[in-house]
C-alpha cells in the first residue's frame, strides 16, 4: 500500500506477506460451454463472419443472448469467489499491528489480483487458458458488487446482456474511485491461487498426512 511500503518492509523483512489462497469454482459446466459456443457461432454469423444457413435473425439474436447471459452467471460466481478472497484477506491484514494506521479494504486485494498480479498466480492462470483475467476478474468484482445474487435473465434487458460487458467496466471503475484505501506495493503481498477441487485434495492429502 502507498503509504505502507517503507514501514512494512523495514518492520516485515524482505519476504512478502502471505495471503490466504484464491479458492475458484468450476468457471462453468458441460451445458454452460455448449451455450456459449452456440453464442459465439450466432454472434460470428450476425457480424457477417460466418454464413447464417438461412437462420432467423431473431433466432440468432436469441442464441447470443443466451450466451450473454450464460457468461454473467459464470463472472457472478467469480465475483462470489474474489468477494470472500478480499473479505478474508482484509481481515487477516488488519489483525496484524504490522498494518496499524494503514486504509485496508477489499478493493486493496482487488487491485493486487487485476493489477499487481503475483507471477506465479499469472502463470497458473495461463495455464488454465485464462489469458484475459485482468478483464474476468474486473467485471466478476464489479457483478457481485452491485447484485446480491444473479438476477433471473427475464429481468434485465437485451440491450443490457448484450453489451454488460461496457457497464461492468465501468462499474468497477466507480467502485475504485468512490471507495477510499490504499493500494499495495509491488512483492508486499504474495498468495496462491486453486481451483476448488485441486485445493480439497490438497486437505484432504494434509489431513492423511
Amino acid at each position: 500500500m502507498h503509504a505502507i511500503a517503507d514501514k512494512s518492509m523495514k518492520r516485515a523483512g524482505t519476504e512478502a506477506f502471505r495471503l490466504p489462497p484464491l479458492i475458484l469454482h468450476p468457471f462453468s459446466s458441460s451445458e454452460d460451454t455448449s451455450v456459449l459456443m452456440e453464442s459465439s457461432r450466432a454472434s460470428l454469423s450476425l457480424q457477417g463472419f460466418l454464413p447464417r444457413n438461412e437462420s432467423p435473425v431473431e433466432d440468432l439474436d436469441k442464441q447470443l443472448l443466451r450466451g450473454r447471459y450464460a457468461e454473467l452467471r459464470m463472472l457472478f460466481y467469480i465475483g462470489k469467489d474474489m468477494t470472500r478472497w478480499t473479505d478474508q484477506c482484509t481481515e487477516v491484514v488488519r489483525n496484524r499491528p504490522v498494518f496499524d494506521g494503514f486504509h485496508v479494504q477489499a478493493e486493496s486485494f482487488a487491485v493486487l489480483l487485476i493489477h499487481q498480479t503475483p507471477a506465479n498466480v499469472r502463470l497458473k492462470l495461463e495455464a488454465w487458458g485464462v489469458l484475459d483475467y485482468v478483464s474476468l476478474f474486473r467485471r466478476a468484482f464489479a457483478l457481485h458488487w452491485v447484485f446480491q445474487e444473479i438476477p433471473p435473465v427475464d429481468l434485465l434487458t437485451p440491450q443490457f446482456l448484450r453489451y454488460y460487458h461496457r457497464y461492468l467496466d465501468r462499474w468497477y471503475e466507480g467502485r475504485l474511485k468512490e471507495c477510499v484505501f490504499d493500494q499495495p506495493e509491488k512483492g508486499q503481498f504474495s498468495f496462491d491461487v486453486y481451483a476448488s477441487g485441486e485445493y480439497a485434495l490438497l486437505l484432504a492429502e494434509s489431513w492423511g498426512a
